[in-house]
C-alpha cells in the first residue's frame, strides 16, 4: 500500500492530478477522491452542449468507472468533506465517515456568484454551474419559454446559447460596454453580438439588473432603467466564487482563494491547493488550462520529481454560441505596442495581433482560429518575429509555409 492521499473535489482539475500521477508514478499513493456531486467527474465545457441536446448526459463523463478503478482509486462521490484535523491528518466526511490521509489535495473549484438582488430566491431562478443545473434549465426552458441570462461574459454566453438551442426565447443582460470584455476588444466583442442577435438572441448592454418580479414563480427581471424583460426563466451567469470554507476553517491561509506556492502546496506542507480554489501569486484562475498546467506540476512534486507553477497565459479558445473565438496575452495592447488588425467583413472574420518589441504579445481573433494555437506557442514562447511580420496576421500557412506544410504533413 502507498502513502495515502486524499483529493478533496471529483472535477477536472481532480481527474487530470489522478491521470498524471498514477501515469508517472503507479503505486506510490494509495488514492482517494472526495466529491459531493452525486455522479463521476464530468467536462464543465460542455454544459452547453448538453444544454443545447447536442450531447446526451454519457458524453460530458471524463473517465468511466472502470478507468477509475483500473487506477486503483477509491471514489467517495456524493458525500461532503465538512473539516479537515490537521494533527491527527484526517478529513471528516457530513455521513461520519473519517479518512486518513499523508497527503491531502484541495481541489474543490468554485461555486457561482447570486446577485443579492430581490427576488432571487423565485423559483425559476438558476445559476449555469454543474449538471443539475442544466436539468433546472432544462425543465423550464420548453420551446416558446422567454429566458433572460444576466452576464455576457463566456459563462452567461453559453448558457444563451443552450437555452436558444434548446428552443427558448434568449435576452443577454450585461452591465458593460461590451460582450466578454475580459476576452475580447470592442471590434470583435461587437461581431460577437451581432453573431449572437443572427441567431435570434437578444443582447442590452451597459443594462443593470434591478430586480426579479414575479408572485409564487419568476415572470421578469426589471433593470435599473426600469426596463422590464419578461420571463419565466433568468439565469445568473455572473461570475465565480472559489470554493474556500473547508481550507479557511481548517487555520490555512485563505485570500481570494486558498493561498499555494510554487510547488502549489498550501501554508500547510502536508496539504496542496489546485485549480479554481487555488490563488497563487495573487491569481485565481477561473479557466480548465491553468488548472491542468497546475495539476501537471503537483503530479510531479507529489511523484518526488522538482517541478514548479510559474502561473499561467491566459487564452481563450472556444466557440462561443457557436461563433469561433480567441484571444491570448495582452490583446489590448499596451503603451508602446503595435496593432495589426486584418477585417474581412465577408466571411465574418476579425484578426488583430498585437506586438511589442519584435514579438507577439497579444492576439484576438473570431471567425476563422485554425492559426489559435500557432499564435499562441509564439506569445508563450516569445520568439522574435520581425522576419515574419508582414505575412504574419495572414496565418502561418503565408508566414511560415514550409514548417506549416510539415506540420499538416505529420
Amino acid at each position: 500500500m502507498g502513502e495515502p492521499l486524499v483529493i478533496v473535489g471529483n472535477g477536472m482539475a481532480a481527474t487530470r492530478l489522478v491521470d498524471e500521477l498514477t501515469t508517472i508514478a503507479p503505486g506510490r499513493f494509495s488514492i482517494a477522491v472526495v466529491g459531493d456531486e452525486p455522479s463521476l467527474s464530468y467536462n464543465r465545457v460542455l454544459l452547453s452542449s448538453l444544454l443545447a441536446r447536442e450531447i446526451d448526459e454519457n458524453a460530458v463523463e471524463l473517465k468511466t468507472a472502470k478507468w477509475w478503478r483500473s487506477r486503483g482509486v477509491t471514489l467517495v462521490y456524493g458525500r461532503r468533506a465538512v473539516s479537515i484535523d490537521r494533527g491527527a491528518k484526517q478529513l471528516h466526511l457530513q455521513d461520519g465517515l473519517t479518512l486518513g490521509y499523508g497527503k491531502l489535495v484541495l481541489a474543490t473549484g468554485s461555486e457561482a456568484v447570486r446577485l443579492p438582488l430581490p427576488g432571487a430566491d423565485l423559483p425559476g431562478v438558476v445559476t449555469f454551474r454543474d449538471k443539475a443545473d442544466v436539468a433546472r434549465m432544462l425543465s423550464l426552458a420548453r420551446p416558446g419559454a422567454r429566458a433572460v441570462v444576466i452576464g455576457g461574459g463566456l459563462l452567461g454566453l453559453e448558457a444563451a446559447y443552450g437555452l436558444m438551442k434548446a428552443g427558448a426565447h434568449v435576452s443577454v443582460v450585461h452591465l458593460m460596454e461590451r460582450l466578454m470584455e475580459r476576452q475580447l476588444d470592442s471590434h470583435a466583442a461587437g461581431l460577437l453580438k451581432v453573431a449572437l442577435e443572427e441567431r435570434s438572441i437578444d443582447v442590452v448592454l451597459n443594462a443593470e439588473s434591478d430586480v426579479i418580479e414575479g408572485q409564487g414563480r419568476v415572470t421578469g427581471l426589471r433593470l435599473k432603467d426600469g426596463r422590464v424583460l419578461p420571463a419565466d426563466l433568468v439565469v445568473m451567469a455572473v461570475g465565480i466564487r472559489p470554493n474556500t470554507g473547508l481550507a479557511r476553517e481548517a487555520g490555512l491561509a485563505v485570500k481570494r482563494g486558498i493561498v499555494v506556492a510554487d510547488d502549489l502546496q498550501t501554508s500547510d506542507p502536508s496539504v496542496y491547493a489546485i485549480g479554481e480554489c487555488a490563488e497563487h501569486r495573487g491569481v485565481c484562475y477561473g479557466l480548465v488550462e491553468p488548472a491542468y498546467e497546475q495539476a501537471r506540476v503537483l503530479a510531479r512534486t507529489l511523484a518526488g520529481a522538482q517541478s514548479h507553477y510559474a502561473g499561467s497565459l491566459l487564452s481563450t479558445n472556444l466557440k462561443v454560441s457557436g461563433v469561433n473565438v480567441f484571444s491570448a496575452g495582452d490583446f489590448l495592447g499596451a503603451p508602446g505596442s503595435e496593432p495589426i488588425v486584418l477585417t474581412d467583413p465577408d466571411r465574418k472574420c476579425y484578426r488583430k495581433l498585437v506586438l511589442s518589441g519584435g514579438r507577439l504579445t497579444g492576439a484576438v481573433l473570431v471567425g476563422d482560429t485554425g492559426d489559435a494555437l500557432w499564435y499562441l506557442d509564439l506569445i508563450r514562447t516569445g520568439r522574435p518575429v520581425e522576419k515574419l511580420r508582414a505575412d504574419l496576421v495572414f496565418g502561418r500557412a503565408f508566414a511560415e509555409p514550409e514548417a506549416h506544410a510539415q506540420a499538416r504533413a505529420a
